[in-house]
């Protein structure tokens, strides 16, 4: 039977206004289903001719090393190969963010982050000779039994078991080298000193060797032979000087050389069917901060064409020259043909195609990635700080104009300025990557200025005709640039967030594509106050029908756009995002809040993110973003690990992070206390902005909403409402200042003199 119930949808539960975006969410539903068919076929391919690989590590190695003349052997690699950055993401000791050697060596090793105990780093431990010419790691178990109480439950053994078990043999040259090539029982069949040592190389399917002239030069030669590296574990060695440095290197570069000189030459007959493929890692830091480092690779690819000179790049991190540490593992089983074995989390690297630019510029660009990382981390902190000091102040002195009536209305018109100024700095700071700013003297004044000039750039937008007369027209244009610039962005690589101060940092890998914490806060935000804005419009226009579509279909796109693997691949944001819309469009079509409708949209967030996760999951292994990777875990009974991790993530960011809780707390109790209350000026500030465009209440819950939800389900905890309030509460004050402004005071005038009594005098 056919509800006739008035106002209500499908079985009388969804409001009928809500009917496009029900529609829209059924349907985006059905898309990552019809994407994930016959998704798992192409799995079945056939796999390249497995052909002989060579790893060569050597730790520390950054862009900005290599020369002509000082690096031939890798300045010859890097102009016949592909080349990318490196991140090192593994276990560093406590309280540090680098990658120690012994960290980076076992982290390809296991194909997972690992690390080895103490709270400093020391050079990896000689390993002690076995029969037969092999050897073993001491200390292994320990190392093992570490990496078993981590986070990331990293199994080192996993890239040499994988390819003993398949029949190939497996060599390794150099202490570190041992660490990364050992099977599950911490042993190396073939093991020397150096590359020199191992004689013919033909018989191996896998050998690694370790040019570790910087690891030592940094660590100072390391534990005495057969021991752990307990005893120099606690300490963490100061920077070398750059004439040590220069040293190092070039000792690097001619191991490289020797092991070049050593291969077969291609077409011989002990070359193998498919050739030698050398994957140059420089895959740990030797420096007190952590670097982005050399990675090349040269020689046949996973596809079994040479890799082209150019860029390299990796389904992990989806930016042309960026790659990872754990990216090498998969590599290296990927070439030899075969299987990835679970727990290798890494992508193989790909040739992005021929490039036609000199090696100089290739290495400048990719060193200059490096550079923008070290600077990203020397303001990033500062920054903060400067944002947060002047919001708070920004506030109190908003409040005396707005509640005391300070300055006038001369003030009012200031504090609406600087409201849509501020409100426009979040979007400016991804926008502020179009210029390179790390590249200037003073970085942290290139910085402010460059994000400064963007924001005043878009606030003459705001304020031009004809929208400048509208409460909600600066509003509208500052969240509208907000919400396109971020969902063009994320369209096309996400290339803005990359070393934002508000985005990622390559260098800790925490995140490489797609929209990261606080990109989501300000671009939910921004969509849902942007779309306020335009529903205002069409409804004062008579248009409500039209405007509801409108916002549903945008909110809808936007809330797809935000979990979609290829584009924002946001797990927790979806579900936060959905709600927040659903809550906007029902209080814009004058509906009323009901737990049930709210369940119901946390529901829909909730099966539309997981049709996304599985749909992602369905494809190859290779193919898979941290989406699918997440529904392998729930299979593999990992689940709650990773929300373990996750939550605790959330809980000391929330609790460490005092600046941005005072941020939070600051700015809701200026749009409550000082905005919601009467004033100097009469009825409150926001109360007049909503009785001239009550679209601004839908958008403003609707943001807080999904700001509130954010917060449970992100491991960035405050950091999600800190930002979307700074979008949200500067934009709601310039509506509220202008709906101020725009009519007469509503304060009580003088009371009139007492009436004369009209009673008839006493007698």
């Amino acid at each position: 039977m056919v509800s006739t119930q008035h106002g209500r949808g499908p079985a009388g539960i969804v409001p009928a206004p809500l009917a496009p975006l029900f529609v829209l969410v059924c349907a985006l539903l059905a898309v990552p289903v019809l994407a994930g068919a016959g998704a798992p076929e192409a799995a079945s391919a056939s796999r390249a001719p497995a052909g002989r690989v060579v790893i060569v590590g050597v730790p520390g190695l950054l862009w900005s090393d290599l020369d002509p003349a000082r690096t031939p052997n890798l300045w010859r690699l890097a102009g016949e190969g592909g080349s990318a950055s490196m991140s090192t993401r593994a276990v560093p000791p406590p309280e540090r963010a680098i990658t120690c050697p012994a960290a980076g060596w076992l982290t390809v090793s296991a194909g997972q982050r690992a690390g080895a105990p103490g709270a400093g780093c020391a050079a990896p431990p000689v390993p002690q000779a076995t029969p037969g010419g092999g050897a073993s790691v001491p200390g292994w178990a320990a190392l093992s039994a570490f990496n078993a109480t981590t986070a990331f439950r990293a199994v080192p053994g996993r890239l040499g078991r994988t390819v003993t078990e398949a029949g190939l043999k497996v060599a390794a040259a150099g202490p570190g080298a041992a660490l990364g090539a050992a099977d599950a029982s911490g042993r190396v069949a073939r093991y020397a000193a150096d590359v020199a040592g191992l004689g013919d190389l033909s018989p191996y399917g896998l050998v690694v060797v370790e040019a570790g002239d910087l690891t030592r030069a940094w660590t100072g030669g390391g534990p005495a032979p057969g021991t752990s590296p307990d005893a120099t574990r606690d300490a963490i060695p100061g920077a070398m000087t750059d004439r040590v440095r220069r040293e190092a290197v070039a000792g690097a570069d001619r191991v490289v050389g020797q092991v070049l000189d050593r291969l077969p030459r291609p077409g011989a007959a002990d070359a193998g069917p498919a050739g030698t493929t050398v994957l140059v890692a420089g895959l740990a830091d030797t420096s007190p901060a952590p670097h982005l480092h050399v990675a090349i690779a040269h020689g046949p690819s996973p596809a079994g064409t040479p890799y082209p000179r150019g860029y390299l790049g990796a389904a992990s991190t989806r930016q042309d020259g960026l790659v990872t540490n754990t990216d090498l593992t998969a590599t290296a089983i990927g070439l030899l043909g075969l299987p990835t074995p679970d727990g290798v989390v890494g992508r193989t690297w790909q040739g992005i195609g021929p490039s036609g630019e000199p090696v100089t510029a290739t290495a400048g660009k990719l060193a200059d990635d490096d550079l923008a990382s070290q600077v990203l981390v020397t303001v990033r902190g500062p920054f903060f700080a400067v944002l947060v000091t002047v919001q708070i102040l920004f506030y109190l002195l908003a409040a005396l104009a707005i509640r005391r009536g300070r300055g006038g209305a001369r003030a009012l018109r200031a504090v609406q300025v600087v409201a849509v100024v501020s409100g426009a700095v979040p979007v400016s700071t991804f926008l502020a990557q179009l210029v390179p700013w790390w590249t200037l003297p003073v970085p942290m004044v290139s910085v402010i200025a460059t994000i400064l000039g963007l924001a005043c750039a878009i606030t003459a937008v705001a304020f031009a005709r004809p929208w400048r007369a509208h409460p909600l027209g600066p509003l509208t244009v500052v969240a509208g640039v907000t919400s396109v610039t971020l969902l063009a962005d994320v369209m096309t690589g996400s290339a803005l967030q990359v070393n934002a101060v508000t985005g990622y940092e390559p260098v800790t890998g925490g995140r490489f594509y797609g929209f990261g914490n606080i990109a989501f806060a300000v671009y939910s935000a921004g969509t849902i106050l942007a779309l306020a804005g335009v529903g205002q419009w069409l409804i004062s226009r008579g248009r409500r029908g039209l405007a509801l579509a409108v916002c549903a279909a945008y909110g809808g796109l936007a809330v797809f756009a935000d979990g979609w693997p290829a584009w924002g691949a946001d797990f927790g944001g979806v579900p936060a995002f959905l709600v927040g819309v659903t809550v906007f469009l029902i209080l814009l079509a004058g509906g009323r809040l009901s737990p049930v409708r709210l369940g119901l949209a946390g529901l829909a967030g909730g099966l539309l993110v997981g049709a996304i996760a599985v749909a992602d999951w369905s494809r190859p292994p290779a193919s898979r973003t941290h989406l699918g990777a997440f529904v392998q875990q729930v299979l593999d009974g990992q689940a709650w690990t990773v929300v373990g991790r996750k939550f605790s993530a959330m809980i000391g960011v929330t609790v460490g992070n005092w600046s941005l809780s005072l941020l939070t707390l600051v700015a809701l109790a200026f749009l409550f206390l000082v905005l919601d209350r009467p004033s100097r000026w009469g009825a409150s500030a926001l109360g007049r902005a909503y009785a001239q465009a009550p679209a601004l209440r839908a958008g403003l819950i609707g943001a807080l909403t999904c700001a509130l939800i954010g917060f449970l389900m992100n491991d960035s905890g405050i950091a999600i409402p800190a930002m979307a309030l700074t979008v949200a509460v500067p934009l709601t004050l310039a509506a509220s200042v202008r709906a101020v402004r725009s009519a007469p005071p509503s304060t009580p005038g003088r009371p009139s003199r007492p009436a004369a009594s009209t009673a008839p005098p006493a007698p």
